[in-house]
């Protein structure tokens, strides 16, 4: 009896800490819709995307050059980063002898410890010269698109590392009685079998990618323009932020807050695009 009462001790604790995370959401939500209603009270929606440009001193909000350099810089990383992070897993699974591939996670799981900072400052000092030396400035939306291809690229091999090694053994003794080779197993069975494992890893990774701050700041250039190469300074949608939050007032602010919120909303756009995705059972 007493077992049973311990469960539903564990079931009512649970229910209240996922019912808490949820009304968390909800409080973020609501505080930034609070703090963005003095702007929509003032100016129409349509302001945001056909206003000249970003200039709060003559009460012009644009936010199009900001979100078109956070979805370029996002998109282009996570486009580099996932082959490189399913490769990886790949490698430290299947191809890397036993003590390769534990070192191998092992420095994987460093470089997910990184602090920002330290990829920004790497990136100020090392990759934006590089860049330079191709095409000026070198702060531009190719340094920002590496340096979150970098930061991001854990998340994807981890999760997805994780979920090869979740397989049944018996898809292989499968494929071994066919005859099938090594990566023709892994392309046409092991991989589309945790298609939602990947499709997680990419969602997560994307996630931390739209929220980064410190490491686009310091290598993007944060110049407020819709940016016409690979090469052109661009700033994103939080660098915007942690740049003039500090001196904004009244509109100014307010209109910091309606960033955020663009931010949030793209972020649950991605999580309820890709959850019937993520929750298909896999194989």
């Amino acid at each position: 009896m007493s077992r049973f009462k311990s469960e539903a001790i564990w079931r009512i604790l649970l229910q209240i800490l996922a019912l808490c995370s949820g009304a968390i959401l909800l409080l973020v939500l609501g505080f930034l819709i609070w703090e963005t209603l003095p702007i929509l009270r003032t100016i129409s929606l349509n302001q945001f995307w056909r206003d000249p440009g970003w200039h709060p001193s003559e009460q012009a909000y644009n936010l199009t050059p900001m979100v078109m350099g956070t979805l370029g810089v996002t998109i282009g990383a996570v486009l580099v980063a996932t082959p490189l992070g399913l490769l990886s897993a790949v490698f430290c699974q299947y191809y890397a002898p036993a003590g390769v591939s534990q070192l191998y996670r092992r420095l994987i799981e460093l470089l997910a410890g990184i602090p920002s900072v330290v990829y920004g400052l790497w990136g100020l000092v090392v990759l934006v010269p590089l860049i330079a030396k191709v095409q000026p400035p070198g702060s531009s939306l190719l340094a920002g698109i590496l340096i979150l291809a970098l930061m991001i690229l854990p998340t994807i091999a981890l999760v997805t590392d994780a979920s090869l090694a979740s397989l049944p053994s018996s898809y292989w003794r499968g494929s071994a009685a066919l005859g099938v080779g090594t990566w023709a197993t892994i392309q046409g069975v092991c991989l589309p079998a945790i298609r939602s494992g990947i499709l997680t890893a990419v969602m997560l990774a994307t996630a931390r990618a739209l929220g980064e701050t410190m490491a686009v700041l310091m290598v993007c250039g944060n110049v407020v323009q819709v940016p016409d190469s690979i090469f052109a300074p661009v700033r994103t949608l939080t660098a915007n932020i942690a740049l003039e939050m500090a001196y904004a007032l009244d509109l100014h602010r307010s209109a910091l807050f309606a960033s955020g919120l663009v931010l949030m909303l793209v972020v649950t756009g991605l999580v309820v695009v890709t959850d019937p995705w993520t929750d298909s059972p896999e194989g």
